[in-house]
């Protein structure tokens, strides 16, 4: 996986400064074009916020500008001399959290957003809680609006012991935390001179930093889920899907699951041709040695191979209005392999606010908690922890076609 590419999402609460801090970062490194910050200067005169709002370099839709609300994942692209940037805002209301989720999901690193004179909120603490749910190692987080208190160390101080003790509770690696003010600039791309008792790294260094790749690679075996076969000119057949998990070489032993085939790599296509290896994260069409009937939701895999099953134990993150219980049908999508799904029964919740898992029968909207599922069709699945992309799956309403969870395989933990 190439490390010059970064995908980091923004989290944290409504009004905390996410989408400012993006578009400072955006503004200050010069990634906007004369006419887009044109755009963004008639809406900000047209809400009466000055002349120029920074928040509306990522709230894109009109809803969102009169609103001054972040609504869906805005996606921007940046680049400095040390490496391209993927940057996905997500927002923070409450009832925007299954947007949040899929901003974060094949994220390397999260950007917390918390305003220092609040501390964490309880959206924040979902938000984080999430975000490890769906395997983000590494967090920056900016304690904004320093400014407001003078860039008073003692309050920088107890965030810090905050986030940090959140951090260690959740698995995260040990987070950078930077006081900012998104609104000035301070910190953010060049370092502020209002403060001498913080030598850290700006939010831009330490974004060039960081380590990239990690949301599609892992150490126990390639995988490439089958999204696509392509018939081949003169006869024969390849299949085209994203590896994920570890790299993929011609030559190399795989097994073709659920059936159980074992086969060998002879050819591999990405984009520019012909190639020995791939890497997670790539999109190719590979070659097996031998005749076999795999198709769309099959999966190559090598070793050590995932689990073969159709009952699953999961945690979820539930975004429908109606309450997720025991006894639903749904249905549910992994990697390319879509079947019908019953929900056994749900046993417990997470309280965001302590860390703890509490007994439970039901989850309401933006609750997570562990469940048990049963699918019609056999499918090949990692733990979570150890593949985002095989341990991953979405329900969906089987009447209205809508995403109602986002699941994780295998069980919630807290240290």
């Amino acid at each position: 996986m190439a490390t010059d590419l970064l995908r980091f999402a923004t989290i944290g609460s409504v009004d905390d400064g996410k989408s400012t801090l993006v578009g400072r970062l955006l503004v200050d490194t010069r990634q906007l074009f004369d006419d887009q910050l044109a755009a963004v200067e008639a809406a900000s005169q047209k809400r009466g916020v000055g002349d120029l709002d920074l928040s509306f370099v990522t709230d894109g839709l009109r809803a969102e500008r009169e609103q001054g609300i972040t609504i869906d994942v805005a996606y921007r692209y940046a680049a400095t001399p040390e490496r391209k940037f993927v940057i996905a805002d997500c927002p923070g209301h409450v009832q925007y959290t299954a947007n949040m989720a899929t901003g974060a999901s094949n994220a390397d690193v999260a950007l917390v957003v918390l305003d220092a004179t609040a501390g964490l909120k309880e959206q924040t603490r979902r938000h984080l809680c999430i975000a490890g749910l769906l395997g983000v190692r590494h967090l920056i987080v900016a304690a904004n609006k320093m400014d407001l208190v003078d860039w008073d160390e003692a309050t920088f101080r107890a965030v810090e012991k905050d986030v940090n003790d959140v951090a260690r509770r959740l698995g995260f690696d040990t987070p950078i935390i930077v006081p900012v003010s998104a609104l000035n600039g301070d910190n953010v791309v060049e370092p502020s001179y209002l403060n001498t008792w913080y030598d850290g790294p700006t939010v831009l260094a330490a974004l060039n930093s960081a380590p990239a790749g990690a949301w599609a690679s892992s150490d126990d075996g390639a995988r490439l889920p089958i999204q696509w076969v392509l018939r081949q000119p003169g006869g024969g057949r390849t299949y085209a899907g994203m590896i994920n998990g570890s790299t993929l070489t011609v030559g190399q032993k795989v097994r073709l699951l659920p059936a159980g085939v074992d086969t060998t790599i002879v050819g591999i296509r990405g984009p520019r041709g012909a190639m020995d290896s791939a890497e997670p994260g790539l999109s190719v069409d590979v070659d097996i040695a031998d005749d076999t009937s795999a198709g769309r939701g099959d999966v190559l895999a090598t070793e050590p191979f995932p689990t073969v099953t159709n009952e699953i134990s999961a945690t979820v993150c539930w975004f429908a209005d109606a309450p997720l219980s025991g006894g639903q049908r749904l249905r549910l999508k992994h990697t390319s392999h879509s079947t019908p799904a019953f929900v056994d029964a749900v046993t417990s919740v997470v309280d965001v606010d302590q860390l703890s898992l509490n007994e439970a029968e039901q989850l309401v909207r933006n609750e997570i908690g562990h469940v048990t599922i049963t699918t019609a069709d056999p499918l090949s699945v990692d733990d979570y922890r150890a593949n985002r992309v095989g341990g991953s799956f979405v329900l969906i309403d089987e009447k209205t076609n809508a995403t109602v969870a986002a699941g994780m395989i295998g069980h919630v933990t807290f240290a």
